[in-house]
């Protein structure tokens, strides 16, 4: 019992983990694999530690100190799927752009399209061409809770995040004239204004170069 208990206090010292990691500190302790594997299992069904997707975790413990922090979640979308870069709706939110009320993390990626939903909330990433996959920065987030790693995150520009947006939710923006970026974007209600003219000038430049270039 008291491995057990050291085990999951270890877990929580960490913003995420893998079954692999889990073995590690399960040898540490002088813990079998399957005795780790038992233990897993049962902070499962205790929901002392949640499921990210197929052998990747958080404890319950951290998600709950953090939870309010969208760093967090940031942070974790990055994790869940690499590579990828928080975009669209999320990070418009994020730059205040939009009011939309935001029920999943939004993500790019060159890979396939996934959705992960997860008790630590709902994480969609969509593919884009790798020629795409650009202008996106770490941003830096806080140190998490009683713990040593920051919560840092990869998000796109607000130039990008438009594009992004645009980009997913024409299809590649298939049959869209550039006269008519304006109206999309008002009929999406982007406060377009409210973004930096450097950002704003980058945007449209983007949009015209890739529209003609199609």
């Amino acid at each position: 019992m008291k491995s057990k208990i050291n085990l999951l206090e270890q877990l929580k010292s960490l913003p995420y983990f893998s079954k692999d990691s889990v073995c590690q500190l399960g040898k540490q302790l002088g813990l079998a694999s399957a005795t780790v594997d038992t233990y897993i299992s049962r902070f499962l069904k205790h929901k002392e530690i949640l499921r990210l997707k197929g052998g990747l975790y958080i404890s319950a413990d951290s998600f709950n100190k953090n939870r309010s922090d969208i760093s967090y979640s940031f942070y974790l979308a990055n994790i869940i799927r690499t590579p990828s870069y928080i975009s669209s709706w999320s990070a418009l939110q994020f730059y205040n752009l939009t009011t939309e009320a935001i029920y999943s993390i939004t993500s790019v990626t060159p890979k396939v399209t996934r959705n992960y939903k997860t008790k630590a909330g709902n994480f969609t990433y969509n593919s884009i061409k790798k020629g795409l996959f650009l202008d996106f920065s770490l941003m830096k987030g806080k140190a998490a809770d009683e713990q040593p790693t920051r919560l840092d995150f990869f998000i796109a520009s607000p130039a990008k995040a438009l594009f992004d947006l645009l980009y997913f939710k024409t299809h590649q923006f298939r049959g869209v004239k550039l006269k008519d970026i304006k109206t999309l974007i008002e009929e999406l209600r982007i406060d377009i204004d409210e973004m930096d003219k450097k950002e704003q000038l980058k945007f449209h430049v983007m949009t015209k170069e890739y529209i003609n270039n199609e």
